[in-house]
């Protein structure tokens, strides 16, 4: 036998993993983190700098550095969203009046722009002016007939068949992680997915790029969800340029929740709102540091945001609106029944696009997506264009509908029959009869809401950015105006009736319609996306009205418990499973008597599990288990016969542990033994340099017994953010469990597909 100076000239062992080599400690593409790993390390490094801080002044210097590094990444993300959201906006204010014309003086105005600056615009035409041309009056100088008509019909389609092309194809050539809402993904990366790439530079750059296209376009899409995924693009770069965050997973996933709050925080213009969507839809793992984090990157971005003010009117979104009249007792009852119609239109709206989208993915059909999205895109201009309500962008057509009518409005919307001798204020106008503008906008409002259901449906989840905030939204104010209308006219032409009697009282300004629109708008997104606290508050920022909160909680509430009776999957879960992700959601509920033993594997009839002894395999022994079997890594025992537990080791460090092992230490060959124990083992003269792994090995694996309840292992990977767990008796290692194990047995036990559960 020969001892360890024997072994080494130098006299003493190399311990391999002394020093850190290049990505140990990261994680393959398609795999879970493991969450408990990545708290340890990041406790071991703050140690680390805690105990040098008290060396030196420089390394005091450099612990505070360390320590401010997370305000710096978020004031950096919220300037980066808040200037990437302006920009957007802008964009697309130009892009969409591009297809129905041009403005003569600065090409680069929008309509509303380019007439700001016109000495000529009257009150009754204020969106006429000489500088912005339509496309029928700058080619053949006519402005009126039906040549001209179909002139600016088929320009219309023309454009947007150009921008929806365009897009599409750059985000199949250039960046195909660009494709989508993105929040089904970021739900799935906070919860400790890794996909390479999605969060990546150029899936950035060409998201924001094709989200302007998409949305100028015409089609039936919102640019809100995908926002969230721009700015979790760029609280990724920020946070790798910090190695505070970039070599650590779990640290990581911290400044990606913040970013999505500040995402919403510019779409909407609602940064407590972001926040609670954040921890509410998003999150995974939510800390209260990272709450205050949250709020200051949500608060920074929404500044910055309002700094461009790109509406030109003070405000972060284009549907700002204020009230003026209170809301009645009487009037719940349409408000709960818009909350029925949007928990009903969510349920439909799920269950017909994951049908249609789960056709995409099995047929044919999915082959062709520039096609798809080309055919699409013309049925959407083709019915659009004649429906002002549907030609216009949907931010805009949700504008006018969440409007109250005031003296200065021109919408058919609000052409009611004036009384002539009324001396009233401006902002408190009676209600009056409906006038023929408004029958005919209730027609077209009807029409608009048939086509905008139907083809929400088909236009989410093509290859192309597309939100879906935007659209439900537009589907439930339509409803919740004409709802409006409605009640207005039973109160103004019977004010009589008993319901009526006590608070509406004739000459009185009554019934607000843009009032049932805003709570229609957050009914259906409620049915859609099972949004509850955070969208109330994130529609009450949107009106800056504490008043209405009431009206939009009955709606959400009555929407959550009648999608919920159909099923409380929300769009976003949907889609998760739909792409087999391994997502253990919280919301989740396991009820079924079942047991560790019963999940394991490996099972009756099966292969035994793949194991590594502590001190008794060679090099090539190692390899061999590695390239014959694809788990992601193998419990460690004392040996075959005793299978009693030690640890567990990640495939992939073993994989760099000896590729760097055969690099860096000299005398390492196939036939030399691999130990994972502190002292090395007792070996027969001139044998070859065994290699120590012992500090890649996990000393703690998560254990739990052959007897332990379902109920609870599904508890403890969902709270504690686990990888995998190993199944023992008395010490003696019975099988494992992994995450997609449990994600199977949870959908076999819901009478599911388990083979729909992809990745581990």
């Amino acid at each position: 036998m020969v001892n360890a100076g024997d072994m080494n000239g130098s006299g003493n062992l190399m311990d391999f993993l002394d020093e850190p080599f290049p990505d140990v400690g990261t994680y393959e593409d398609f795999h879970t983190i493991d969450w408990l790993r990545e708290k340890s390390r990041d406790t071991d490094r703050h140690r680390k700098i805690t105990s040098k801080s008290k060396e030196s002044i420089w390394e005091f210097i450099k612990s505070l550095l360390d320590a401010w590094s997370g305000w710096v990444v978020m004031l950096l993300i919220g300037l980066l969203a808040g200037t990437l959201a302006g920009v957007i906006d802008l964009a697309v204010d130009w892009m969409t009046d591009l297809k129905e014309g041009v403005c003569l003086s600065a090409f680069w105005y929008s309509h509303e722009q380019c007439c700001w600056t016109s000495n000529e615009t009257t009150f009754d035409d204020r969106d006429k002016c000489p500088q912005w041309q339509k496309w029928s009056e700058l080619l053949v100088s006519q402005s009126e007939g039906a040549s001209a008509y179909i002139l600016n019909y088929f320009l219309y389609i023309m454009w947007a068949l150009c921008f929806a092309f365009l897009a599409v194809s750059l985000v199949r050539v250039f960046a195909p992680y660009a494709c989508g809402s993105g929040i089904p993904e970021i739900k799935t990366i906070l919860s400790g997915f890794i996909i390479r790439g999605y969060l990546g530079k150029w899936t950035l750059l060409i998201k924001t790029v094709t989200l302007v296209l998409v949305v100028s376009s015409g089609l039936s899409l919102g640019k809100e969800g995908p926002l969230v995924h721009v700015a979790c693009c760029c609280g990724n770069f920020f946070s790798s340029l910090f190695s505070k965050y970039s070599k650590n997973e779990g640290k990581r996933r911290e400044v990606l929740s913040a970013a999505a709050a500040a995402g919403v925080s510019v779409a909407f213009g609602a940064p407590i709102g972001g926040v609670l969507f954040s921890l509410e839809e998003v999150s995974y793992y939510f800390p209260l540091k990272t709450l205050w984090r949250s709020f200051f990157a949500a608060l920074v971005a929404a500044f910055t945001l309002r700094s461009i003010n790109p509406f030109g009117n003070s405000r972060l979104v284009l549907f700002y609106v204020e009230y003026h009249t209170p809301w009645y007792m009487a009037e719940l009852f349409p408000f709960i029944l818009l909350g029925v119609f949007g928990g009903l239109w969510g349920t439909l709206f799920i269950r017909c696009n994951i049908a249609w989208c789960r056709r995409r993915k099995t047929t044919r059909l999915g082959k062709y997506p520039v096609l798809e999205v080309i055919v699409i895109t013309a049925i959407t201009a083709i019915i659009a264009y004649p429906n002002p309500y549907t030609r216009r962008s949907t931010s805009e057509l949700i504008s006018e509908l969440f409007n109250d009518c005031g003296a200065l409005e021109s919408s058919q919307l609000c052409d009611y029959i004036n009384d002539p001798n009324m001396t009233r204020p401006v902002d408190d106008i009676p209600d009056r009869p409906a006038g023929p503008g408004v029958y005919s906008a209730m027609w077209q409002l009807a029409l608009a809401l048939v086509f905008k259901i139907v083809i929400t449906i088909f236009t989410f989840g093509m290859k192309i950015p597309s939100g879906l905030f935007i659209p439900s939204m537009a589907v439930g104010a339509m409803a919740g105006r004409m709802v409006g209308i409605g009640v207005e006219q039973l109160a103004y032409h019977h004010h009589d009736w008993i319901i009526f009697r006590n608070w509406c009282r004739p000459g009185a300004d009554c019934v607000t319609p843009g009032l049932y629109a805003m709570v229609g708008a957050a009914a259906c997104l409620r049915g859609v996306t099972r949004m509850t606290v955070s969208l109330v508050v994130i529609m009450f920022e949107l009106t800056g009205g504490l008043e209405y909160i009431v009206p939009l909680m009955a709606a959400a509430v009555t929407s959550k418990w009648v999608a919920d009776a159909f099923g409380k999957e929300g769009i976003y879960e949907a889609h998760i499973h739909l792409n087999g992700y391994p997502f253990l959601d919280v919301k989740d509920e396991f009820t079924h008597r079942t047991l560790a033993t019963d999940v394991m594997r490996p099972r009756r009839g099966e292969a035994p599990l793949s194991v590594l002894t502590q001190d008794s395999m060679t090099v090539e022994d190692v390899e061999t288990l590695i390239k014959e079997t694809d788990y992601n890594g193998f419990p460690v025992v004392v040996s075959r016969d005793s299978e009693r537990l030690i640890g567990f080791a990640q495939r992939r460090e073993l994989i760099l542990a000896i590729k760097n092992a055969r690099q860096r230490q000299d005398g390492v060959v196939s036939n030399s033994i691999v130990y994972f124990t502190e002292d090395p083992p007792e070996l027969p003269p001139n044998s070859p340099h065994p290699l120590k792994l012992r500090r890649i090995l996990n000393l703690s694996p998560f254990t739990v017994t052959d007897h332990t309840p379902m109920e609870t292992v599904v508890d403890i990977f969902r709270k504690l953010g686990l990888r995998q767990c190993l199944v023992t008796r008395s010490g003696r290692l019975l099988g494992i469990i992994t995450k997609k194990d449990v994600l199977r047995h949870m959908a076999q036990m819901a009478n599911q597909d388990p083979e729909s559960i992809m990745f581990n």
